[in-house]
């Protein structure tokens, strides 16, 4: 009896094992055909996920994180079911910019000055101006130049002149990296010539800013943190990196507008080298989005200028600025760059002062 239930065991084990091995495709191919429709039968496909590269400059990185990508991400999903990931690297304009030119895997870029867009078009980064061809010509947002000064302001500064007075210690982020830095020095150089002054009093001004630098970074964001670790009585810096630190109730200072002022427009460059065939249409739409009214409100919550002036009445805190100007008065960065910071801040004023105020 035992013999005959062994025997009979083992043969049921074999079916058994039999039935198993030619069950088995069909079940994995059940299992596939059922995770493949499931989700269209249920409404619960996974949207899928893409990727936008971007570098911007530094006081750029807390607005497009926190507000600009978000409103994007919502955007782009509603409309398609695709979700958007964002890879984004933020710092000093020109250092971005080396680092496009070195080869980084950027898409778009959000660049200080377009001084620095047409650096990637001599390093045939970018094929010509084609920013140009965006809108605004490519200007997304602005902002002007003014100064930060101590609470309660006791050196009683008022303008750039004030900058020149024996003793005023000045904190000024540096030209040879900084994009903001080269928006600083044709404000303190120009403002002079808006104001009904020569070219020789616009000189000595520059000269008198400069020969009272007693600290200065990389970027504009850095030379803030100077600024706030006690350097210097006066900084000058966009209107908005102050802005967004008096909302937050962390402004050590007050602002000071200059009678006269530059206002700072911020390009949008992209770099068609990196695209890929399938990534165009996303990165495109990102692009426009950039100017549109949702991203444009953004930027004056954050404390940017918009290119459309009448959203700019939503901010009750920007400041007046009886004279302001923008690099066109001056010809265009293709002018002002070669003519008044290389030809008159580096060439001319640098070599007077020795070794204070030289980057």
């Amino acid at each position: 009896m035992r013999k005959l239930f062994g025997a009979r065991g083992q043969a049921t084990r074999l079916n058994w094992a039999r039935l198993v091995r030619l069950a088995l495709p069909v079940v994995l191919l059940g299992g596939l055909f059922g995770y493949a429709v499931w989700p269209w039968l249920s409404g619960g496909r996974e949207a899928r996920v893409r990727t936008v590269i971007l570098y911007g400059f530094s006081i750029l990185g807390e607005m497009m994180n926190d507000a600009v990508f978000p409103a994007f991400q919502a955007e782009w999903e509603a409309r398609t079911g695709e979700r958007v990931e964002f890879i984004s690297a933020f710092s000093a304009s020109g250092t971005v910019t080396n680092q496009m030119i070195l080869g980084v895997p950027a898409e778009v870029a959000i660049l200080s000055l377009e001084l620095d867009a047409l650096r990637l078009v001599e390093a045939g980064v970018l094929p010509g101006p084609a920013w140009r061809d965006l809108p605004h010509g490519g200007i997304v947002n602005r902002t002007p130049f003014i100064i930060l000064v101590r609470a309660d302001n006791p050196r009683a500064i008022t303008g750039f002149a004030d900058l020149t007075r024996p003793g005023i210690g000045v904190v000024h982020p540096d030209p040879l990296t900084s994009g903001g830095a080269q928006w600083a020095v044709l404000a303190e150089y120009h403002s002079v010539r808006m104001l009904g002054g020569t070219d020789a009093e616009a000189f000595a001004q520059l000269r008198g800013v400069w020969q009272n630098v007693t600290a200065q970074a990389a970027s504009a964001r850095a030379v803030r943190t100077q600024f706030e670790s006690g350097f210097g009585d006066a900084l000058i810096t966009y209107e908005q990196e102050v802005l967004s630190d008096r909302w937050r109730g962390r402004l050590s200072g007050e602002i000071v507008y200059p009678e006269s002022t530059i206002f700072s427009e911020h390009v949008v460059v992209v770099l068609e080298r990196n695209i890929a065939p399938e990534q165009r249409d996303l990165v495109e739409a990102f692009v426009a989005f950039l100017w549109s009214e949702t991203a444009q409100r953004i930027y004056v919550d954050y404390g940017f200028r918009s290119v459309d002036d009448a959203l700019n009445a939503a901010n009750p805190d920007f400041g007046v600025i009886p004279y302001p100007f923008t690099v066109s008065d001056l010809g265009g960065w293709e002018q002002a760059k070669p003519t008044i910071v290389d030809g008159i801040w580096r060439d001319q004023v640098l070599p007077t002062l020795g070794t204070r105020g030289t980057p």
